[in-house]
């Protein structure tokens, strides 16, 4: 994760879950199960933090809400790509530099607490 740089902010979503049908086998097709999502974001607060708006700042409620629909509305057979396309959701902000994404699986595995998942973008200011 790159290092916070004066005039950044660094946003974290923690322990989001969310119900959705992930898997390849044919009860995780047929039943929702829990994930558990994870996420970093850095941008540029300079202009947020001097005006005290929100319309200068990355509103976390707006992505946080976007990403809810997302998992809950599709299906996903691999965790892999349903962390990418969170990740794209979260990229997809103009103002994001940074941007790492965990999903967590619980109980994927027998003995296990969970199996989890992570992707990393970043852009150029």
């Amino acid at each position: 994760m790159p290092r916070l740089e004066p005039g950044m902010a660094r946003i974290r979503v923690k322990d989001l879950r969310l119900r959705t049908y992930i898997g390849i086998k044919e009860e995780e097709i047929l039943n929702k199960q829990d994930v558990l999502i994870n996420l970093t974001v850095l941008y540029p607060a300079v202009d947020a933090v001097r005006d005290n708006v929100i319309d200068h700042a990355l509103n976390y409620r707006t992505l946080t809400k976007a990403i809810i629909r997302h998992v809950e509305e599709n299906r996903f057979a691999l965790l892999e790509r349903l962390t990418q396309e969170i990740l794209d959701l979260v990229m997809g902000h103009a103002s994001v530099r940074y941007a790492e994404v965990e999903v967590d699986k619980p109980h994927a595995l027998r003995f296990a607490e969970s199996v989890s998942i992570t992707l990393a973008g970043h852009r150029e200011a």
